[in-house]
């Protein structure tokens, strides 16, 4: 896809008011190596004239009750992730295109979207802001806007909780109606910290993938979820959630297609919020990282002549162990499988990752204009087998899978399948 966009304006914006400084820990999951990387989305509006200059007024003052996230990271002495509240700001990109949103069918097509165009650039080295935004401007008075946001700071319902109060500001509030809360203390701090210059990582990096993962959106409407779900209280008499029948069938057929031997160890990898499991509660304005991967393990075989209703058991029977593992963890006992870091299950193809996007609260977000039509989670990699569920563009109803799952002489096996 073609797309020719004019970046107009660019630079820091910093709180509308003065803010705290000093030093904020972050917790026990924000210090995770693997949540050192940026998460990447864009968010397409239907209307909204004049988008950027309002949102960028916003953003200042969305920043006062958040000011960690003006700041920059930091390591301590003893090599720990840290916050530094400097009130340098975040960086934020004006731009424009001619084109009309409708002509692009409102980036349905994730594959020919051209992402570097819509995502912001920053030029100044060294700078590294924890957030940067570009809203771009289309000739229909519609706008995208294009956020890339350090993943060590926020999770998906935490950076989806700081852009509500973006919006809750440009459409008139003067004050967020959730206090941002940073509460980054709920697990004890190490007994041992590290000594200065300690290497964090001491095996070898694991051999790279020698496989490519091919793109496929699969469009699940409600009609389709619902029958599932019917089908599922039919066999079984109990209920389950549209996100564990979708995975179900998903986790299914991605094995059917992709032919392992018989006895081939395949895994489902989902993240779980864990808000409601600590004690005491975290307030409601927390924004930071709290979840725990869900792994489910078995024979390949297993997988793919079970029905959807008893993968969906498979799943279930995981999460509720979700809580003791969880806490577990947080204190630093060992799993009572004696598995390793949760948190670095095997990037492998017998391995399939999924991240639930439809409940974190993007795609309620209004900057004055409505909500979304829909929301785009940019791949980070095409070496690691994933799935994004998230909601089909408005005003249809379901669920979009937005994946990189399967080599490219599995893929149409795998969309068949998928139909059927």
């Amino acid at each position: 896809m073609d797309l020719s966009v004019i970046r107009t304006n660019q630079g820091l914006v910093q709180p509308s008011k003065n803010t705290p400084s000093g030093t904020l820990n972050l917790s026990i999951i924000d210090k995770l190596p693997v949540l050192r990387c940026n998460a990447r989305t864009l968010h397409v509006f239907r209307h909204g004239p004049g988008a950027a200059q309002v949102i960028r007024e916003a953003l200042a003052g969305a920043l006062v009750p958040y000011y960690p996230l003006a700041g920059r990271l930091k390591e301590s002495e003893y090599g720990e992730l840290q916050i530094e509240c400097c009130g340098e700001g975040v960086w934020f990109v004006e731009a424009s295109a001619e084109c009309m949103l409708d002509s692009v069918h409102y980036f349905d097509d994730t594959a020919s979207i051209p992402y570097d165009e819509l995502l912001p650039h920053q030029f100044l080295e060294g700078m590294n802001p924890l957030v940067l935004m570009q809203v771009t401007q289309f000739g229909c008075g519609g706008f995208v806007m294009g956020l890339i946001f350090c993943h060590s700071i926020c999770d998906g319902l935490g950076a989806a909780q700081f852009l509500n109060a973006v919006g809750e500001i440009a459409r008139g509030l003067e004050h967020p109606s959730i206090t941002p809360a940073w509460s980054r203390d709920f697990s004890p701090p190490p007994l041992h910290p590290q000594q200065p210059n300690a290497t964090v990582f001491q095996n070898s990096p694991p051999p790279m993938p020698d496989y490519h993962l091919q793109h496929a959106n699969i469009d699940i409407s409600q009609d389709q979820i619902n029958h599932l779900k019917q089908e599922f209280h039919d066999s079984t008499g109990q209920t389950c959630s549209a996100f564990e029948i979708v995975v179900a069938s998903l986790w299914r057929r991605r094995t059917q297609s992709i032919n392992l031997l018989p006895n081939t160890q395949v895994k489902l990898v989902f993240f779980a919020n864990c808000r409601q499991f600590l004690q005491p509660p975290l307030p409601q304005g927390f924004y930071g990282n709290c979840f725990f991967p869900v792994t489910i393990t078995a024979p390949s075989q297993t997988v793919a002549r079970s029905s959807n209703s008893e993968v969906v058991r498979l799943i279930q029977e995981e999460k509720s162990k979700l809580g003791k593992e969880f806490w577990r963890w947080v204190k630093g006992e060992k799993r009572e499988d004696g598995a390793d870091d949760p948190f670095a299950p095997p990037l492998v193809y017998t391995t399939l990752f999924v991240s639930e996007w439809g409940r974190l609260g993007f795609n309620q977000i209004d900057y004055g204009w409505g909500e979304p039509v829909h929301v785009v989670p940019i791949q980070g990699s095409a070496i690691i087998p994933v799935c994004i569920a998230g909601l089909l563009p408005s005003p249809k109803k379901g669920i979009r899978l937005m994946t990189w799952c399967v080599e490219d002489a599995h893929r149409q096996p795998f969309l068949d399948l998928m139909k059927s």
